[in-house]
C-alpha cells in the first residue's frame, strides 16, 4: 500500500450508494457495508480495492449485482453504534469491519459481520464462542499476539543487540488491544526484556507517554495498532526519530508512512479472505458456522529511508531478513 493511498484511507470520507442505478437490474442484488474506526473503507480506498477485486473474481460487480455502503467514525467511538443502525436500516446483507470495538458494537445488531483485521483475540474478549465455531453473527481473520511478539522482539534484538527495555504503546480503552498488549508483555518478560507500559486513552495521553520515556529512556518501542495509535502514528515516528530509538509496528502501511519496521499479517491476504467470507455469507452460510481464519503470510518490512534520516545503522543480517526494503 502506497503512502498516498493510506493517507486517503485515513483522511477521506465517502458513501457509495449506487442503488438507484441498480433499480432496473434483474436478479439478486447483494448489499455490502463496511465500517471502520477511521475513515470509510470505500470501494476506491486501498483496502476496499482489494475486496472489490476479490469479489469480482467471485462474480460480484458494483453497479450490477452489488452495492457498497461505507462508514467510518474517524476515531470517535460514540459514532459507531449510530453508523451500525444506519447500515442495518439500509438492509445490508453483511458488513466488513476493522477493529475490536467496531466488531463488539456489531455483535448485538445481528448483522452478519466479518472482522478483517485489528480484532485481537476474539475468544479471550468473548466476542465469539470459539475460533472453530464462532456461534454468533461474527467471523473473520485473527492472529496470535504472543507468537508475533516473539518475532518482533527478535527483530528488535537484531537491530539493538543489547536490548533490555521496550516501551509498549497501546490503547488501554480497547479490551482487544489491552489483551494483545498483555500477551506481548508476558512474552517480553519471559525472555528477560523489561516492559515500559504506556497505555493511552486519548491523543493528549501521548504527551504523557513521551514524557515517561524521556525520564526513563527505553531501548526500543513496540506500538500496538488500533484507531487511536494509528491516527497518532506521526507523533510516535517523530519521537522515535528524535531519540534515535528503533521502533517496530504491526502493519506494513505504518512503515510505508514513515515507521522504521514492521512484522505482521499481510493485509492484502486478510482482506482477500474477508471477501471470500462475504461471498460465503451471500451464498447462505451463517457466520456462526464459519471458523475464524489465521493469516498465512507475515512480511517483515524495513524502511531504509527512515533509518538513514534517523541516523540508525541497519545491520546487514537484518537487511537480509527483510521481505521488503523501502528506500
Amino acid at each position: 500500500m502506497k503512502r498516498r493511498e493510506f493517507l486517503t484511507l485515513l483522511g477521506g470520507a465517502a458513501l457509495v450508494d449506487p442503488r438507484a442505478a441498480l433499480a432496473q437490474t434483474p436478479g439478486r442484488i447483494y448489499h455490502l457495508g463496511t465500517l471502520t474506526p477511521v475513515a470509510p473503507m470505500t470501494d476506491g480506498s486501498p483496502f476496499g480495492k482489494i475486496v472489490v477485486k476479490a469479489l469480482a473474481e467471485r462474480g460480484y460487480a458494483i453497479g450490477q449485482n452489488l452495492t457498497w455502503d461505507a462508514r467510518g467514525s474517524m476515531g470517535d467511538v460514540a459514532k459507531i453504534p449510530v453508523m451500525l443502525d444506519e447500515l442495518k436500516a439500509r438492509g445490508v446483507d453483511a458488513i466488513i469491519v476493522i477493529g475490536y470495538r467496531t466488531a463488539l458494537a456489531a455483535k448485538p445488531t445481528g448483522i452478519p459481520t466479518i472482522g478483517a483485521n485489528g480484532i485481537g483475540d476474539p475468544v479471550e474478549t468473548k466476542l465469539i464462542d470459539s475460533l472453530a465455531h464462532p456461534g454468533g453473527n461474527i467471523t473473520g481473520i485473527s492472529d496470535v499476539a504472543a507468537t508475533l511478539t516473539t518475532k518482533r522482539l527478535q527483530l528488535l534484538k537484531e537491530m539493538t543487540p543489547n536490548l533490555k527495555k521496550v516501551a509498549m504503546l497501546w490503547n488501554r480503552d480497547d479490551l482487544g488491544m489491552t489483551l494483545r498488549y498483555e500477551a506481548s508483555a508476558k512474552t517480553a518478560q519471559a525472555i528477560g526484556i523489561t516492559v515500559q507500559a504506556l497505555g493511552v486513552r486519548e491523543p493528549d495521553d501521548f504527551n504523557d507517554a513521551f514524557s515517561v520515556m524521556n525520564q526513563d529512556m527505553p531501548d526500543a518501542i513496540l506500538m500496538v495498532a488500533d484507531a487511536l495509535t494509528n491516527l497518532n502514528r506521526k507523533r510516535v515516528f517523530d519521537f522515535a526519530a528524535a531519540k534515535k530509538l528503533p521502533a517496530i509496528y504491526e502493519y506494513d502501511f505504518l512503515v510505508r508512512d514513515g515507521g522504521l519496521m514492521s512484522y505482521g499479517p499481510d493485509l492484502t491476504e486478510s482482506f482477500e479472505r474477508a471477501a471470500a467470507l462475504v461471498d460465503r455469507i451471500f451464498k447462505g452460510s451463517k457466520p456462526a458456522d464459519l471458523p475464524f481464519e489465521q493469516p498465512t503470510r507475515y512480511p517483515f518490512v524495513l524502511n531504509l529511508k527512515t533509518a538513514k534520516a534517523t541516523g540508525l545503522e541497519i545491520p546487514p543480517r537484518l537487511l537480509a531478513l527483510a521481505d521488503e526494503v523501502i528506500e
